[in-house]
């Protein structure tokens, strides 16, 4: 009786380690994530902005970010380097920019210190006005241009699995069947003993 009362102390001191385990490890695998992009995904605007952007849920780093902004025939339109305000990572674009479909490209580091990356597209349905840019674009100190976004899904944005908590998960599986094994084998000796007296 005393071994079972020692067998399942044993086996519930593992649970109450692993769900530690598992409960530190948990917040630590929520990466940041894309919340909005402007223009907004799949949005058709009248002519090119002079910027676009992509608003985060955490503030990202400032280093290794880039934009890409594609026109349909492939040519890159960014200007200059991405420029980081706060939770929002902004790309100004070449004046003169056609119309026609758009897809931006962009890479950043969250804030905590992994790659993340994402698309989303737009279309424009004019050309951009040689370098004066779009009149209805604000520009001093604006992270998204003036245009109103509908609630959309987020923009995709990919994750790396979280393989820290398969590790920790098969890791404590582990655990518990090496203390299940070694309590039998000692619980089969020690009744094997008893016979024997």
């Amino acid at each position: 009786m005393r071994l079972m009362r020692q067998l399942l102390s044993a086996l519930l001191g593992a649970a109450i380690f692993t769900a530690a385990l598992l409960g530190a490890v948990a917040p630590a695998s929520a990466h940041d994530a894309a919340e909005s992009t402007s223009p907004a995904t799949g949005a058709t605007v009248a002519t090119p902005p002079e910027t676009v952007s992509v608003t985060f849920n955490k503030n990202p780093l400032g280093l290794g970010s880039q934009m890409l902004v594609n026109d349909a025939a492939g040519t890159n339109w960014a200007d200059g380097a991405v420029e980081i305000v706060d939770n929002v990572a902004s790309q100004k674009l070449k004046p003169g920019a056609p119309a026609g479909a758009y897809t931006v490209v962009w890479r950043v580091v969250s804030s905590d210190s992994h790659p993340i990356e994402g698309t989303f597209t737009f279309t424009a349905t004019a050309a951009a006005a040689g370098s004066t840019g779009a009149a209805a674009v604000p520009t001093m100190g604006t992270a998204q241009p003036g245009i109103t976004q509908e609630p959309t899904q987020p923009a995709d944005s990919s994750e790396p699995f979280p393989w820290s908590i398969v590790i920790f998960v098969g890791t404590a599986v582990g655990i518990v069947i090496a203390l299940g094994v070694m309590a039998k084998r000692r619980l089969t000796s020690d009744s094997g003993s008893d016979t024997k007296s």
